[in-house]
């Protein structure tokens, strides 16, 4: 039997307007990097809930998950790995916004060799989604499915 390792289940949501993704700066091993809207699934959420909770937190923007761009699994250096699902889709504003989160400093639109030139970018796999979009790839939003909770959960 091999050894079982620790995984993390994140989202990201690629928006593009007009040739421009959205990106967020952020703080990253005490260096600013730009990703998308993304974060981790917390308790009770399916993947969709949490791609749209994101978004809304980091952006004061409301996403709609038109389609998912695929899912990644990066192994970080402690050995764990982070399963990230990725979506795509348009945003608005949101109605009334609640503060920013604090970890966000600024959002940036910007073309991918902007982004990819002028940044350090948060993992390698910001811009292989960004390019999975850039392809046309688009898998139907019921591949990630729901949450579905066992009997005397």
């Amino acid at each position: 039997m091999t050894d079982r390792l620790p995984c993390h289940i994140t989202v990201a949501a690629v928006i593009e307007r007009e040739g421009r993704f959205l990106f967020v700066e952020e703080t990253d091993a005490g260096r600013r990097v730009l990703n998308q809207p993304a974060g981790h699934l917390d308790a009770g959420e399916d993947l969709i809930a949490a791609v749209i909770r994101e978004v809304r937190e980091e952006t004061c923007l409301e996403f709609v998950p038109e389609a998912v761009l695929g899912c990644d699994l990066l192994q970080v250096a402690s050995g764990a790995v982070i399963l990230r699902v990725a979506f795509c889709g348009p945003v608005t504003p949101v109605q009334s916004p609640a503060p920013r989160d604090p970890a966000i400093h600024a959002l940036h639109w910007l073309a991918p060799e902007q982004a990819e030139g002028e940044w350090p970018l948060r993992s390698l796999l910001v811009m292989r989604s960004i390019r999975r979009y850039q392809d046309g790839l688009r898998l139907p939003l019921a591949a990630v499915g729901d949450l579905v909770r066992a009997p005397g959960a």
